[in-house]
């Protein structure tokens, strides 16, 4: 990345579309030179319980893209867009990505709910002087809110809630009229969701609370106003501390206002907010009581900046600031020693593996990071052992999509997880449901990592390491492996190679030979 280079981030939130584009200085810092926000509403229309995103919905929001593209383009910055809560839930969600890159260019990651909540605590840090702290930090969205313990940089703890400010909304309040009995309702449905949440975040404990995006933000703009008796000069407060009662004050306010064009005419909130406002208050003040939290601070930043810094790392590897830790490979091992895996065989699966992707770059053509996805699939391929040993490679599929991994979008999560699942029996088939979901583009990186998988997973048979290093020789017509071996002949690992190899002759097109070499003594084998 070059000095003073420009990023932009694209947050396709429930409620809100919001874009930043920064310029990167040379010291790893970066300054916002321009930022917009447009309410979309993606998740109105769809019921609580069944979701899709509806056509009118996908208009507004490609109308949108487009524009923010052409901002992100007159700066020449490269963008990252991620969604959250409503593009994950909804049913038609591989059907809207790609309509919105046909139609705009732009590619969406969808991230988890733990994954927002990372990015999300980075953001924070950028903004409020609290990284030495233990830190509590809140985001109310539309669909979702994520709370999260962090303290220097490592996440303690960290939690997604389907509590968002839009679906609440959707749920007690569908017409947008305010009443004693749905105040009541939405009230006693979030103290029963968070009730959980809360107990483990007072048995971790924290300093400080921070609340970052829509609703705290409205809800600070709003006691501002109510204090200074006008409207805030600045619609988006940093570092603003704003107390429990004052609060209290204009959530009682607010839901005393029945009807959407009574609570327009509150101070310092946003009339396009008003409709949703109820919620979003009903679920802050439920959170901060249940803590028993005196005071808050906001946040200016929050999942925008977090993606912005996130990027800025991934594309920066050698330049890596201090105190932000390879969270993607810490997260894959994490996973893998819950598992109780087989640390050795795994780890030289890897080394292997990786030996093959990198001596085959001008074959496969994969781009850089399709490599930390064959490392993670490699170091996790054994992990459904932990469930059975039969079928253990469906078992790791599972445990992958399913486990909180932070650091990939839900897509790359995907692609390992299918890699990881390929690694033996069945090759990837059109009839296998997950893998037909797949656009083509991550159908071919998985038949392509799979296929190096499976045969470096097969030179490690007896998982005695006995082959300690590849060498690969790629010509038009063939991939020969020439395997150094330590003192024992591999015949276990031939064997099952002639058996594995196939995956990666009908993906290159190309005949997999093989030779082995121990002491410089070449020996000729399955030729």
């Amino acid at each position: 990345m070059q000095t003073n280079s420009h990023l932009a981030a694209i947050d396709v939130g429930t409620n809100s579309f919001h874009l930043i584009v920064v310029r990167v200085n040379e010291n790893g810092s970066f300054e916002i030179v321009d930022r917009e926000k447009e309410v979309i509403r993606l998740g109105l229309g769809s019921s609580p319980d069944k979701k899709h995103i509806q056509p009118d919905a996908q208009e507004r929001a490609i109308a949108t893209l487009k524009r923010f593209k052409t901002i992100a383009s007159s700066y020449d910055a490269v963008i990252r867009a991620v969604a959250t809560s409503a593009v994950r839930e909804s049913l038609n969600r591989n059907e809207f990505i790609q309509r919105v890159y046909d139609e705009t260019g732009i590619e969406i990651q969808v991230i988890s709910g733990i994954e927002e909540a990372r990015l999300i605590y980075l953001g924070i840090l950028q903004a409020v002087p609290v990284f030495n702290s233990k830190v509590l930090c809140i985001d109310i969205g539309g669909g979702s809110t994520e709370m999260i313990i962090g303290q220097q940089g490592r996440m303690l703890f960290a939690k997604s809630l389907k509590l968002g400010a839009v679906r609440l909304s959707q749920m007690f309040f569908p017409d947008f009229e305010v009443s004693k009995s749905a105040v009541e309702k939405c009230t006693n449905w979030v103290s029963g969701e968070i009730y959980s949440t809360i107990k483990e975040i007072k048995k971790i404990g924290f300093e400080t609370a921070v609340g970052a995006s829509g609703t705290i933000m409205a809800a600070a703009l709003m006691i501002q106003a109510k204090k200074s008796g006008s409207m805030p000069e600045n619609m988006l407060l940093n570092n603003y501390q704003f107390h429990q009662n004052d609060l209290q004050k204009v959530t009682d306010a607010a839901l005393k206002k029945a009807s959407v064009k009574e609570r327009k005419k509150i101070k310092g909130l946003d009339e396009k907010r008003a409709d949703i406002i109820p919620a979003g208050l009903i679920i802050l003040n439920t959170i901060v009581k249940a803590l028993g939290l005196k005071e808050m601070t906001v946040s200016g930043y929050a999942l925008r900046e977090g993606t912005i810094l996130d990027f800025m790392h991934k594309m920066r590897p050698l330049e890596r600031k201090a105190g932000i830790e390879d969270i993607r490979m810490q997260s894959i091992q994490k996973l893998a020693e819950m598992c109780n895996y087989d640390k050795a065989h795994s780890q030289h699966v890897c080394t292997l593996a990786l030996q093959i992707y990198d001596q085959m770059e001008q074959v496969h053509l994969l781009s850089p990071e399709n490599r930390e996805y064959l490392e993670a699939a490699a170091t996790l391929h054994d992990v459904g052992y932990h469930i059975s040993h039969s079928q253990h490679h469906k078992h790791s599929y599972y445990i992958i999509r399913n486990a909180e991994i932070l650091g990939f979008s839900e897509n790359e999560i995907e692609i390992i997880a299918q890699t990881a699942r390929y690694h033996r029996k069945s090759y990837p088939k059109p009839s296998h449901s997950d893998y037909s979901k797949m656009a083509e583009k991550d159908k071919t990186v998985i038949r392509k990592l799979a296929s190096i998988l499976r045969v470096a997973d097969s030179l490690d048979r007896t998982h005695a390491s006995l082959i300690e290093r590849i060498k690969v020789n790629v010509d038009p017509k063939t991939i020969h492996l020439t395997l150094f071996h330590n003192s024992e002949y591999p015949e276990i690992e031939l064997w099952n190679l002639e058996r594995r190899k196939t995956l990666m002759e009908e993906v290159f097109s190309r005949e997999v030979t093989v030779s082995t070499e121990k002491d410089g003594l070449k020996e000729a084998a399955n030729n």
